[in-house]
């Protein structure tokens, strides 16, 4: 968890409602491969809490991936969106919003982003 990233999740959380988890396990470390967590996923209409991701079901839930960074959107927090928005179809959710959260977007970069299906550009506004 980042001191800057943590709060700018949370913001958008408070935002949207559900059950948020925090640095979710999408991969687990194996002989070929790193773990890879997520900086959020909110289930969508659960229950207004932080859970773990132990307590929670994905499968057949309406989510919403959050990719965090306290910078201006760049290339590297849009393959997070749009690679971890791939890794949680594993877990068979109903359907999957994926957020880029940043503090600024950029002019060329978020409507490419955006062309793709259920992607998003939040800026998490100064001052927050």
């Amino acid at each position: 968890m980042s001191k800057l990233e943590t709060p700018m999740t949370r913001w958008y959380w408070e935002r949207i409602g559900g059950t948020l988890i925090e640095e979710f396990p999408a991969v687990k470390k194996g002989p070929d491969n790193e773990k890879r967590h997520i900086d959020g996923i909110i289930i969508r209409g659960g229950e207004h809490r932080i859970a773990q991701a132990n307590e929670v079901e994905i499968q057949d839930q309406d989510i919403v991936v959050i990719q965090t960074k306290a910078s201006r959107l760049g290339m590297y927090l849009m393959g997070q969106a749009l690679f971890s928005a791939e890794l949680m179809k594993r877990f068979k959710p109903r359907s999957i919003i994926s957020v880029a959260l940043c503090t600024k977007n950029d002019s060329v970069l978020g409507p490419i982003l955006e062309s793709y299906p259920n992607m998003e550009v939040v800026v998490f506004p100064e001052g927050n």
